[in-house]
């Protein structure tokens, strides 16, 4: 079987084997196109909004423990909504929880892949501006969030210096780049 792109998977069976409120894995059982069969673990989780908030030549962030990894992160603003309305409705809804910003405008950079070689999960990408201020509203597994503002030379340097390793953020951080060069 063939796509548009060349050779595709075909899935024989699809098995479940954890789920909980945030993601489901599961097992496919595949023929690959030279007629061998194999498995593939997926790991399906909602898709979600980055919302890159500027203001005066910097970016607001957002800091806290990531479990998985085992320490503190910063990164851009992100997370997803069930039954959303629409990406950009779910990058207002995470900027206000989070930082507790409010943006007169949101513009879509892009749409990634956020792990391809495991999930099917993407992402859009927002530059937020006109920024005001309110109250943030956290979910409570955020509770030991912080956020701070850094200029944009600052921005590049924890990218290189590895304080930012959040491949969603820096992937963001290149469509603005593209963006801002037309």
């Amino acid at each position: 079987m063939t796509d548009a792109h060349g050779p595709t998977i075909r899935t024989l069976a699809s098995t479940v084997v954890y789920t909980n409120p945030w993601i489901a894995v599961r097992e496919d059982r595949i023929e690959r196109p030279d007629g061998s069969h194999g498995i593939y673990g997926v790991v399906d989780q909602l898709d979600f909004a980055l919302v890159m908030p500027m203001e005066d030549d910097g970016f607001h962030l957002v800091e806290e423990y990531r479990y998985p990894v085992g320490r503190r992160t910063w990164n851009f603003p992100q997370g997803g909504v069930r039954d959303s309305p629409s990406p950009e409705a779910t990058a207002h809804t995470e900027l206000a929880e989070e930082t507790g910003l409010r943006a007169a405008s949101m513009v879509h950079l892009g749409r990634l892949d956020n792990a391809h070689g495991t999930s099917g999960q993407r992402f859009d990408v927002f530059l937020a501006t006109g920024l005001t201020a309110g109250p943030h509203s956290r979910e409570h597994t955020e509770q030991d969030m912080r956020q701070g503002w850094v200029s944009q030379p600052d921005l590049e340097r924890m990218i290189r210096e590895g304080t930012i390793t959040d491949s969603c953020s820096i992937a963001a951080y290149a469509l603005f780049l593209l963006h801002t060069r037309g």
